[in-house]
């Protein structure tokens, strides 16, 4: 079994509450009906302005989805702020990794232009936070895992 090796603490503690902060700033206006009918108009205005097109009408279902994923992500941002660990990065770096693909299918599919910010954001925080662990990684196919992770598979914050 592949087991990783935390990235070095102190500065990659500060990439995960970055991009946490960069969570909680962009995706609170999500969280509720009302300030997502400000949210959905304001990026109305900007696709318009910039000739990259609009989002659909407004609906109650599509604005249950937008709260759902703005609640949760509030949730997970708070928890990243306020606790940030080494494995946070590396879950929310597959999150990205996830909510990338969806964005670029929906880019595929038509959806409005301004999406492309938020998947190049997206991206740049998903590789911020993954590559560490990629480098960090350290296993010998013959003995199994070396180094610090070796008898836990989040390293030392595990324990």
């Amino acid at each position: 079994m592949n087991r990783f090796i935390a990235p070095s603490r102190s500065i990659y503690l500060r990439v995960v509450r970055a991009s946490a902060w960069y969570d909680l700033v962009v995706t609170a206006g999500f969280a509720t009906p009302w300030t997502y009918a400000l949210i959905h108009d304001a990026l109305n205005s900007l696709g318009d302005a910039l000739g990259l097109g609009v989002l659909p009408a407004v609906d109650p279902v599509q604005t249950l989805y937008a709260n759902l994923m703005g609640s949760v992500v509030v949730v997970w941002a708070l928890l990243r702020i306020v606790k940030p660990l080494s494995v946070h990065g590396l879950f929310d770096g597959v999150a990205r990794t996830l909510f990338s693909m969806w964005l670029a299918y929906a880019l595929a599919q038509g959806a409005t232009r301004v999406l492309w910010a938020f998947l190049v954001v997206e991206v740049a925080w998903g590789v911020v936070q993954l590559l560490p662990w990629w480098r960090t990684r350290r296993v010998n196919l013959l003995d199994g895992p070396v180094g610090p992770s070796a008898t836990h598979p989040l390293g030392a914050e595990g324990r």
